[in-house]
């Protein structure tokens, strides 16, 4: 393409075209079953550099699709200059307000050893290597959500560059509409430099999981509604049917409380009375430690999910999930919500009010594979109680914001994207208008 032989002068950072060393590698997301293409690849110096793309961009009648290390990806970024982020590494602490600063590449696990030794926590979900940035955007499940609602709700402040290529500091107060979109909405409407967001009390933590052969299902599901029917919201519990390749299946709880292990014990008491754990990881842990819970893949890798938001998790839907192997599925997540998630939130989601979350994931391991991986999930979300709604940071290549958001809140993002980004310059992994 003509209009990207001068890229590399007008920026400062790596510029990687196709044909070059590694161009392949660079552009390929954290899904490896998602085909990403690219026209280029820049990987930013700072903010500044992130303007001077954009001016580029603009000048040239280029798009830019960004991403810190490619998670959520859809493969919507054919023709697009796909720019990385991960170099935007700050990460300031104000222990005494309480308050973050960070760059838009910091992933959730720096964040947290960097908070944890003032006693203090962000919102991470279950893996550390995922930007905080990108997860406010999408809104962002927290295992603290519970107590503290959408990651989202917790960024006071943005620093962006808007499709003019100008750097701004975006608050409520300052711009009440790209505010709240950047809560929740996506990449759709400028890019996110930095962000500030509160950090939360966290003066002590239990955690860990607990997990049984899959022939304890019944009864750790037994286990898991009783808790969840009572838990207050320093506790989250999330259950695991697990077939992992050259195992057995087994069944996991994982579970973490914001406060004292003697408390959590008593309120995690019907787990205790299950039959003996083939393994118990429990115990009193540091708010950097999150990620060892689920212990996920640190690397990329292929995989095909599909999530949903259950409207409860009565009999008929555990008779349901536990009626037969999941296989070829890898993995069903049942989260527990609910707490502060359904309070009010001024967000694109607004308020979560389903009770549970459900993530069904395989891995495509050949087309036959990815085709019963897809019927699996499929039939499972069809015969349990789905609202019809699904968190945005959780949406799969198939899927669009209409799946995410209430129509009158995608009339409101649309709005917005026309008003800011009337050329498209920016394109979301998941785009507002589609």
């Amino acid at each position: 393409m003509n209009e990207l032989n001068t890229l590399r002068s007008a920026v400062e950072g790596r510029v990687r075209l196709p044909g070059d060393p590694g161009f392949d590698d660079v552009r390929r997301p954290w899904n490896l079953a998602v085909e990403q293409p690219a026209a280029a690849v820049v990987e930013a110096a700072d903010a500044a550099d992130v303007a001077a793309l954009v001016r580029y961009a603009r000048a040239n009648g280029l798009a830019i699709a960004t991403q810190p290390n490619g998670h959520g990806a859809t493969g919507r970024t054919g023709g697009t200059v796909l720019l990385r982020t991960a170099r935007l590494d700050t990460v300031e602490i104000d222990p005494a307000a309480r308050r973050a600063r960070i760059g838009a590449g910091v992933p959730s696990g720096r964040l947290q050893a960097a908070a944890a030794p003032h006693g203090l926590t962000g919102l991470p979900g279950s893996s550390p290597v995922v930007s905080v940035t990108g997860v406010a955007l999408g809104g962002g499940l927290s295992w603290f959500g519970r107590a503290h609602g959408w990651v989202a709700d917790s960024v006071t402040a943005f620093d962006v560059v808007d499709a003019d290529g100008w750097q701004r500091h975006v608050t409520a107060g300052s711009d009440p509409d790209l505010f709240w979109a950047l809560r929740g909405g996506g990449g759709d409407f400028a890019i996110v430099t930095a962000l500030e967001l509160a950090l939360h009390p966290a003066p002590s933590l239990y955690g860990g999981r607990m997990l049984w052969t899959a022939g304890h299902a019944p009864e750790v599901m037994d286990a898991y509604r009783q808790i969840t029917a009572e838990a207050p919201e320093e506790l989250t519990v999330w259950l695991d049917l697990l077939h992992f390749p050259g195992a057995d299946p087994m069944v996991a709880i994982d579970a973490t409380y914001l406060g004292d292990a003697g408390r959590a014990r008593d309120l995690l008491a019907p787990l205790d009375r299950l039959p003996r754990p083939l393994s118990d990881s429990r115990r009193t842990m540091a708010v950097s430690e999150l990620g060892t819970i689920t212990a996920e893949p640190t690397d990329p890798g292929p995989g095909l999910s599909r999530a949903e938001l259950l409207t409860g998790l009565d009999d008929t839907a555990v008779k349901t999930l536990l009626a037969e192997p999941i296989a070829p599925l890898l993995s069903v997540q049942v989260r527990h919500l609910g707490g502060a998630f359904a309070r009010p939130s001024d967000g694109p989601h607004g308020p979560l009010t389903e009770p549970y979350a459900l993530y069904l994931f395989g891995i495509p391991s050949d087309p036959a594979t990815a085709r019963a991986v897809t019927a699996r999930q499929r039939a499972l979300a069809e015969a349990l109680p789905a609202s019809g709604r699904k968190p945005f940071s959780f949406l799969n290549p198939a899927e669009t914001a209409a799946d995410a958001f209430a129509p009158a809140a995608l009339d409101r993002l649309r709005r917005i994207k026309q008003d800011r980004d009337p050329r498209n310059t920016f394109r979301s992994n998941v785009p507002v208008a589609g």
